[in-house]
């Protein structure tokens, strides 16, 4: 569905949006203050807009949850798909059919709690709970997000040492540094669309099925009627998928995009308890932004499964440590233009997630201890902030020129996720449902049903896992 087709009524989706009873003046209010702000905003939503027009807004809108959900699909998870592809064939694609309305609505409640109250996931947890759990969950963020930024960064390097030759190290090092070097010095509101950009490399997944002959009738059977392995492999597989799906560092990136928004002096947008008429439009551009964000993701996700249930786990290799080999191997059965399609895939989306994990840690730790934080503020501005983008970045970067097993350690990574996951999914629920943090725009019955589903999910995947391990 384009987008044209999905911004046809925009306002019967507020009314689905907001499921609140409002009157007919309030409404004529709200109307003439969004009318307003469309003639003064100097951001690049400016430009007034006729009824029906909505076409060329919404594209522009799609900025966070466009972005999240594109980094979902990192050369790490791109391995942790690979993997579970290369093993198990189609017998694990239920899980990305699951994870994906799991995954729009915990999205959706963060960013909802940054936009409502002009703070972050960190923030929030840091004024409302004891601060050994914000120092916990911001321990652990950072921790899982180091190893996957060197996953991440050497999987760049492997990649592009697959389609060019060279030293795969010094690409290594070169794409760690150009990253920091552009989320340092280059401003975000210029930034931000070149990642926007980036998420085109995404397509590159969806052109490798196009390549391949696929046997959609038993894909469909792996959906809906999947042949499930009652043992610890699996079960680990099913928490790394779900782990790598729904992944801690999304959660702070996209309540931190919203605050970043909300900080901008170039739009009126305000937090939605300080002026609550901004309300329905602002939980629209969320709604559409998350949805399109994490129904690209997964289904990205779910074709890269496919692809490597095809090629690879039917030829009997069901082996795979990382990105870069699944590529490799894509080669001698699928074709030069499939692996050269997957391994330029790796790069692009690589660019892409790095600055978005190492930003997230940055968001979650300087949000911890109170500090200043945002990529639209200088350095000297965030000097925690920017301490710790920089030097997860060169940890991440450094950890490929050691004997530590990057590749290894990214699949523990995902599983580490997936567990962690869980302690911070129960406070976001309990921050997105508390009136007094969320005033009158707590979560609609709707979402909180899915918001705790998807908690529930999570910890009952953690369970399974840690029930069958030796087994």
């Amino acid at each position: 569905m384009g987008v044209e087709q999905v911004a046809i009524d925009t306002r019967s989706v507020e009314f689905a949006v907001m499921r609140e009873p409002v009157s007919s003046a309030w409404l004529l209010d709200i109307q003439a203050d969004r009318a307003q702000s469309r003639r003064t905003m100097k951001a690049p939503l400016k430009g007034n807009l006729k009824q029906g027009q909505m076409k060329a807004p919404i594209v522009r809108r799609l900025s966070a949850g466009l972005i999240a959900g594109a980094a979902d699909d990192d050369p790490s998870g791109i391995a942790t798909y690979s993997q579970v592809g290369a093993a198990y064939g189609f017998a694990t694609l239920w899980t990305v059919v699951l994870a994906l309305p799991l995954m729009i609505a915990i999205q959706m409640i963060s960013a909802r709690i940054g936009r409502v109250t002009g703070d972050g996931v960190g923030a929030n947890i840091r004024k409302h709970y004891p601060r050994v759990i914000v120092y916990g969950v911001a321990f652990a963020l950072l921790a899982a997000n180091v190893i996957n930024l060197a996953a991440d960064i050497g999987a760049m390097g492997s990649a592009l040492k697959l389609l060019i030759g060279g030293p795969a190290l010094a690409y290594t090092a070169a794409f760690a540094l150009l990253s920091l070097a552009l989320q340092v010095f280059v401003p975000f509101s210029y930034y931000s669309p070149i990642l926007k950009v980036l998420t085109l490399s995404l397509f590159a997944y969806v052109a490798t099925v196009f390549a391949i002959k696929v046997p959609w009738g038993d894909v469909a059977r792996g959906v809906f009627f999947p042949q499930v392995a009652l043992d610890a492999r699996y079960a680990v597989a099913v928490v790394a998928v779900m782990g790598t799906t729904i992944s801690p560092y999304l959660f702070f990136w996209q309540a931190a995009q919203e605050v970043e928004e909300v900080r901008d002096k170039s739009n009126e947008r305000q937090p939605l308890r300080r002026k609550p008429q901004q309300g329905p439009d602002a939980l629209l551009r969320i709604g559409i932004d998350t949805i399109s964000g994490m129904v690209f993701s997964e289904i990205v996700a779910f074709f890269i499964i496919v692809t490597t249930a095809v090629v690879l786990h039917a030829h009997g290799v069901t082996d795979i440590k990382s990105s870069a080999q699944a590529a490799a191997a894509l080669r001698p059965l699928a074709g030069p233009f499939t692996f050269a399609v997957f391994a330029a895939g790796i790069i692009g989306t690589g660019l892409l997630a790095v600055p978005v994990l190492a930003g997230s840690a940055a968001y979650g730790v300087a949000d911890a201890f109170g500090s200043p934080s945002g990529l639209a503020r200088k350095p000297h501005q965030a000097k925690v902030f920017y301490t710790v983008l920089i030097v997860a970045g060169i940890v991440g970067m450094a950890l490929n020129f050691t004997a530590i097993d990057p590749i290894k350690a990214l699949y523990w990574s995902a599983v580490i996720n997936g567990v962690a996951a869980v302690p911070i999914m129960v406070v976001i629920m309990l921050l997105g449902t508390n009136p007094r943090i969320m005033g009158k725009f707590v979560l609609p019955p709707w979402l909180k049903i899915l918001g705790w589903i998807a908690t529930f999910v999570m910890a009952g995947a953690a369970i399974v896992m840690f029930a069958t391990w030796g087994k």
